[in-house]
């Protein structure tokens, strides 16, 4: 379009991060007669703002004049913050393409530019375009040749890798586009098939369960906690295998979807963390120092993610659990129960995904031996009481497994390998599938309680017994039977029977 005094020069589609999904940014060029300026707008931040510099000395590396022109970039809709390197290449491309008409409707462009006119990579790009692409936005992009090692991932999209700006300019000036890069990835991990859907694992076991002495009680309750997604919490003397179980429990997990290991890579990239695509789920283990911040994340303008969302579809671990402060651990009951977190800022409000495994350890006294058989513990009643009463029940409640650890047998032999740990959560797994659960064990509604955890009459009679005995909250009469549900999908049985009750009644919290 063009008039005496403006030319409306070109439209290209770009992407900016709202939280955590992708919003699709307009970016639009004008070349206007006037004192040669060159201006950004549309509420962009500072590095959006550096993209002036870095595409004039770009353009001119690559051969290209800035026309003797006002130019303004337009950023759309102007009441989003835009922010990312990635907006360098449509700026630059914008400016390089001068008054030619771009015929390519509903193109992407991302990518950085460095000084002499090479494209490059931003963390940025994995995380928008997975977004864009569950969303339905995006069928084709113009993205660095870099990037291509991590967006080969996401199925059926055409993308068109380029290195030099100029390369992207001549894609553009085409008619029509041709030869893209199509990708359909195939996982070449093991695989399991369920109603036409397809889960991943390995059976690499980097830390292996065959490593833990003795400790079967608190294999057991790893076990389960790992087959139904079940919150456990660890107790015992200094040195009896705490943490060891804990790092252990990620590679014994259940398998993962497809979508399932682009999320936890989207996470990662957006945690500044190199990106794994593999069926081993994320581990994290904050120290008791950690700030909330740290912890749920967040910033002064921007809300960031924190280690709650580098943990989703994984472990968050906290050693030594009562040192951690009381406003974290009465915060994380949030996530525990909801499953995602909120965090709201003056510019930014944002809700993610925080579905974890919560695995706690903990000594039973502050200097740790009260358990122990062969050192006296130094502790009064007092600190004792003062020590476990920095965990409140409201947040224990939400913890459905509570082990004790036993005295050291070096002599003893390990109770199980994690490949054959592993198994037996695959098989439980299957059973949950096959049943058309859609969440684990340990996510199941109140609905689906009534619906997927059967059980025998006497089983019934032992809960109700045991609901009357020590006055169980209606929260733990659910968690029992959710945690009754996984043993016995780990017993291969279909109806929750005395075995599964009174075994799941074994981990209830005692204190």
């Amino acid at each position: 379009m063009e008039d005496k005094n403006s030319i409306i020069v070109n439209h290209l589609m770009c992407a900016t991060l709202d939280g955590v999904d992708a919003k699709i940014v307009d970016v639009e060029g004008s070349l206007t007669k006037g004192l040669p300026t060159f201006n950004i707008v549309g509420l962009v931040s500072s590095d959006i703002q550096e993209a002036r510099e870095r595409a004039k000395n770009a353009l001119l590396a690559q051969g290209y004049e800035l026309p003797p022109l006002k130019i303004t970039i337009n950023l759309s809709p102007s009441d989003i913050k835009k922010s990312g390197t990635h907006f360098d290449l449509v700026v630059a491309l914008l400016i390089a393409l001068g008054d030619r008409l771009i015929e390519h409707k509903g193109i992407f462009v991302f990518g950085e530019l460095g000084l002499d006119g090479k494209v490059k990579s931003s963390s940025l790009i994995f995380p928008l375009i997975l977004s864009l692409k569950e969303q339905g936005l995006i069928k084709k992009a113009i993205v660095p040749r870099e990037s291509i090692d991590s967006l080969k991932y996401i199925d059926d999209l055409e993308l068109y890798p380029v290195d030099t700006l100029k390369e992207a300019t001549e894609v553009l000036s085409l008619s029509e586009l041709i030869d893209p890069v199509i990708f359909s990835t195939n996982y070449s991990y093991e695989k399991l098939t369920i109603d036409n859907r397809e889960y991943y694992y390995t059976k690499e076991y980097t830390e292996d369960f065959a490593s833990v002495k003795g400790q079967e009680l608190a294999i057991r309750a790893a076990l389960i906690s790992a087959a139904g997604m079940h919150n456990l919490l660890l107790n015992g003397n200094p040195g009896s295998g705490k943490s060891m179980i804990a790092k252990r429990i990620r590679y014994i997990m259940p398998p993962l979807s497809k979508e399932e290991i682009l999320s936890i890579a989207r996470h990662q990239f957006l945690g500044g963390l190199s990106p794994s695509f593999n069926p081993i789920r994320p581990f994290r283990s904050p120290h008791h120092t950690a700030t909330s911040a740290a912890i749920f994340g967040g910033g002064s303008h921007t809300a960031k993610i924190g280690e709650v969302a580098l943990a989703n579809k994984g472990v968050l671990f906290f050693d030594e659990l009562p040192h951690f402060n009381s406003k974290v651990l009465e915060a994380l009951r949030e996530p525990l129960q909801d499953r995602e977190v909120n965090i709201a800022r003056v510019n930014s409000k944002i809700s993610y995904s925080a579905n974890f495994l919560f695995i706690g350890a903990m000594n039973p006294c502050p200097c740790g031996n009260l358990l122990n058989k062969h050192k006296e513990c130094r502790c009064t009643t007092h600190e004792i009481k003062r020590y476990k009463n920095r965990l409140s029940d409201p947040f224990l409640d939400r913890v459905e497994l509570y082990a004790v650890m036993q005295e050291i047998d070096f002599n003893k032999k390990a109770t199980y390998s994690s490949k054959e740990l592993h198994s037996m959560v695959i098989k439980a797994f299957s059973s949950q599938k096959k049943r058309k659960q859609i969440s684990f064990n340990g996510d199941l509604s109140e609905i689906e309680i009534d619906r997927f955890c059967i059980l025998d009459d006497i089983s019934k009679d032992i809960l109700q017994k045991a609901t009357e005995r020590f006055s169980l909250s209606y929260r733990s009469i659910s968690n029992i039977k959710k945690i009754a549900r996984t043993i016995a999908d780990i017993n291969e049985s279909d109806i929750i029977g005395k075995r599964e009750i009174l075994e799941a009644l074994s981990y209830r919290r005692r204190e």
